[in-house]
């Protein structure tokens, strides 16, 4: 499949018709497919040594590759700008470290009567093949909180994976394959009870 801005969105509806592909949504829109890791021990949220990016790193490609052995995924960044084709407001370093992405989806959140308070969320997306190792330099800018609503999905959107600057929410296509999943990296989760 050529990757083209029309096809990437009728497939995002057809598939995931509860909502637009807003990562930070996708824990209230897909909670019974949801489970959220923490990517450092005790659940620290920044990484501060060599070491601990290692340990960030590790965590989200053991489950990535889970995911997505054999297979190709969207990967996924946005920018965000007060109007839908001006200029990003923090265009670094999304731009550098995504630059095949192609922009397929502009959601504009306008519920604010001023317009100096909308904002317009981008979404860009290119299809690569998986392999361990290659969204690091994406999943350290998470991790460092230099990038937001970052996501990885198979080819179907049956499955996904939002880093977040901490851990990372997934999506999984049932109930029960969540469960196997989260089972298997049990030391990974929160010990807060909504599983935060």
């Amino acid at each position: 499949m050529t990757l083209t801005p029309s096809l990437l969105a009728a497939l995002w509806r057809e598939r995931r018709p509860a909502g637009p592909p807003i990562a930070h949504g996708f824990r209230s829109r897909y909670p019974d497919h949801w489970v959220r890791f923490h990517t450092l021990p005790g659940s620290k949220r920044y990484p501060e040594t060599e070491d601990e990016y290692a340990t960030v790193l590790e965590r989200h490609n053991a489950i990535l590759d889970e995911l997505f052995t054999g297979t190709d995924v969207f990967v996924v960044t946005a920018d965000w700008a007060g109007t839908p084709d001006g200029p990003a407001h923090h265009p670094e370093p999304r731009r550098t470290l995504h630059p095949r992405g192609i922009h397929w989806w502009t959601e504009s959140d306008t519920a604010d009567p001023d317009p100096d308070f909308h904002v317009h969320t981008r979404l860009y997306a290119d299809r690569r093949p998986w392999r361990p190792g290659c969204v690091d330099e994406l999943l350290r800018a998470v991790a460092d909180d230099r990038l937001a609503d970052v996501f990885l999905a198979d080819t179907g959107f049956r499955r996904m994976h939002h880093p977040y600057d901490g851990g990372a929410d997934v999506v999984l296509t049932t109930p029960d394959e969540r469960d196997r999943l989260r089972d298997r990296h049990e030391e990974w989760l929160s010990d807060h009870p909504t599983g935060l």
